[in-house]
């Protein structure tokens, strides 16, 4: 094997592991998701994902290769710090709390668009014509989820930016309630 394809197949073992966790970490994200929306996305992805695992597989086959997954620290971290964004999100309001789970899941598809974006590549000047399309469809979706979450931003953005202004616009009418009462 070349050094080329073995790092290609290496890159591959890390993109397998880094889904399979995604497959158990997505629904949490979608019961954790306020806003309907989101909350669709975060469903939809899910499946989208087992659909690139799947695909993974295939891929090592194209490259008569096992599909043995390896230990992808990176995605372990970046999910480790979704769970961390939906444990804090419980204490925040509802845009925030939707806001910082789109941070976590931005970050995650970056990582994945970054990885299939590479191993495409690589595929290519390896001649593996067929692997790199399989892998430029799901660089694809990563990138088409990765904008619908960019989409979905503003109005919480917005929300969120009214909530506060409602606040201290609350607190200054106490602030000056108390100090007419003196």
């Amino acid at each position: 094997m070349s050094a080329l394809q073995e790092l290609l197949t290496d890159e591959l073992r890390d993109l397998l592991h880094a889904e399979g966790q995604l497959v158990k970490a997505l629904p949490k994200m979608a019961r954790a998701a306020k806003s309907p929306k989101l909350k669709q996305a975060f469903e939809k992805h899910a499946e989208e994902t087992k659909n690139q695992v799947d695909r993974l597989k295939q891929v090592f086959e194209l490259l008569g290769e096992r599909p043995k997954a390896k230990p992808c620290k990176a995605m372990m971290g970046l999910v480790e710090e979704g769970q961390e964004q939906i444990t804090e999100g419980k204490e925040k309001e509802p845009p925030v709390s939707d806001l910082m789970l789109i941070a976590a899941a931005q970050k995650v598809e970056h990582y994945e668009i970054s990885g299939y974006g590479t191993a495409r590549t690589m595929a290519e000047k390896l001649g593996q014509n067929k692997v790199a399309k399989l892998l430029a469809q799901t660089l694809a979706e990563e990138e088409k989820t990765d904008k619908l979450l960019t989409q979905l931003s503003p109005p919480l953005l917005d929300q969120a930016a009214e909530d506060e202004e409602e606040e201290r616009s609350e607190e200054h009418t106490s602030e000056l309630q108390s100090h007419h009462d003196l």
